[in-house]
């Protein structure tokens, strides 16, 4: 696939974001932390979920897309969120995956936080889209491309997410936004369109609402 093929998402037009907005317009809650897949609520909806390096920012976005400053626990402390955390949003589930990569824990910790996020994204009926949350600071990691590859081989499409796009300079965020695109081109499963968020100043959490909400809608 080409990286020419991949845009940056457009603003919503008024029908998707008055979908987005019905659909938002519902409290979130919080319905449980799970630490092993039998403890993985029903099937019986659709979710979305958020994926990411971490610290990329998960817990922040989820907290601004939703209008609840508390509801994900958001921390500065790489590897905070130790469990799947799932969240409901009207009829969808929203979740929150424990950051991979680098994480200040024990060994065995991170490496059973790593085996159950490979084993929901592998093993989740009901999950629509991954979104996979790059940080425009530093661009995509190696251990994104490892991650990309896992849902390519399950077959579950993904999304690149772009968070703290207000901290790079605007020559520095194009340079991650072609590297962005040209690592998304090696993989099959990824969406075509990226979006770029600021949880701090709110640009470009319509359009994902939207995105969210097209989903939920369809």
């Amino acid at each position: 696939m080409s990286a020419n093929l991949f845009t940056l998402a457009a603003a919503p037009d008024a029908e998707a974001a008055a979908r987005a907005a019905q659909l938002f317009r519902e409290e979130a809650t919080f319905l449980k932390g799970v630490v092993a897949m039998s403890g993985l609520p029903p099937a019986d909806r659709l979710e979305v979920c958020f994926a990411g390096r971490s610290n990329v920012g998960k817990s922040t976005l989820i907290n601004a897309l939703t209008g609840r400053r508390a509801l994900a626990r958001a921390s500065n402390t790489p590897g905070r969120t130790q469990e799947i955390n799932f969240f409901t949003q009207g009829p969808i589930y929203l979740v929150d995956l424990p950051g991979y990569g680098f994480a200040k824990a024990p060994k065995a910790a991170v490496e059973r936080w790593q085996a159950l996020l490979k084993a929901y994204l592998a093993g989740r009926p009901t999950l629509r889209r991954v979104f996979l949350l790059i940080d425009s600071r530093h661009g995509p990691k190696p251990v994104d491309d490892e991650i990309m590859g896992l849902l390519d081989k399950a077959a579950v499409a993904f999304q690149a997410v772009l968070t703290k796009t207000d901290k790079p300079k605007a020559a520095e965020l194009e340079t991650v936004i072609a590297q962005t695109k040209a690592v998304l081109a090696r993989h099959p499963a990824a969406f075509p369109e990226i979006v770029a968020t600021s949880s701090e100043k709110g640009h470009g959490l319509d359009t994902l609402r939207a995105v969210i909400g097209d989903m939920a809608a369809g």
